[in-house]
């Protein structure tokens, strides 16, 4: 691994371990200004029902720019794997909706949002999901064992997006699809955002041209790689859906 990657992950890591840690605090939430963590769920495309049925900590840890689960037409039984699901709130809603007999398993590479995930999977009694601590770059998932893969402004935070992409269509069955929620921009960011650490743990640095980033999965494999939605988000970057489909 490149000396900057690594140091890179290092910082990302510790910034959301810190965001972990502080989870179960009830204050605002720290990337969104003076607005409730609530309300900044709602703002990126959960509804209210949906909230209430989440435990806070979940909520609270949520740093995400999207609702991938409400876009990925998860079905009773199939597999989902969560790349970075922190504290777990995207896992939770996909338990839901996949049911007993399905599965719904997220990755993540930061040890407190992992403890975070499992103990909110406790307090909301689901049996149906499992949390692996492990890097989006090397997932810890076998050969064509998931149904659907979802992410939530995470994959922009990977120094090395060509692996994630790779070990994506690695992991799933044909026919298998890929629903994100990511952070892309409109061109080159300037270098001094680049080369900043807080830029790439804001989710703003590591962020791709949408044309770079969508040709980046193709290049994986995928086929019918669309743009469903798009949504203003910070300044340079706004926050756009992706669909794509793994060959059957």
């Amino acid at each position: 691994m490149r000396k900057e990657s690594k140091s890179i992950k290092k910082h990302v890591k510790q910034h959301y371990a810190e965001v972990a840690q502080r989870a179960q605090a009830p204050a605002s939430c720290s990337c969104c200004g003076s607005v409730s963590k609530a309300e900044y769920a709602e703002a990126i495309g959960y509804v209210k029902e949906q909230i209430i049925t989440l435990p806070d900590g979940a909520i609270a840890a949520s740093a995400g720019c999207g609702n991938p689960t409400a876009l990925a037409g998860l079905q009773e039984g199939e597999v989902v794997l969560d790349l970075g699901s922190g504290g777990g709130i995207d896992i939770f809603l996909a338990a839901k909706k996949v049911g007993p007999r399905g599965r719904a398993i997220g990755v993540d590479m930061t040890p407190d949002m992992i403890e975070l995930a499992k103990k909110g999977a406790e307090d909301m009694g689901l049996e149906n999901v499992e949390f692996r601590l492990g890097d989006i770059e090397e997932l810890p998932v076998e050969d064509q064992s998931v149904d659907v893969i979802i992410s939530n402004c995470v994959i922009n935070l990977a120094p090395d997006k060509d692996k994630v992409f790779r070990e994506s269509y690695r992991v799933l069955k044909p026919g298998g699809r890929l629903m994100v929620s990511d952070i892309v921009t409109d061109g080159e960011l300037p270098k001094a955002v680049r080369d900043n650490p807080d830029a790439w743990a804001g989710c703003v640095a590591g962020a791709l041209d949408e044309g770079i980033y969508m040709g980046k999965i193709r290049d994986a494999g995928f086929q019918d790689v669309k743009v469903v939605s798009k949504r203003p988000f910070m300044k340079l970057v706004y926050s756009a859906e992706i669909e794509a489909y793994k060959p059957a």
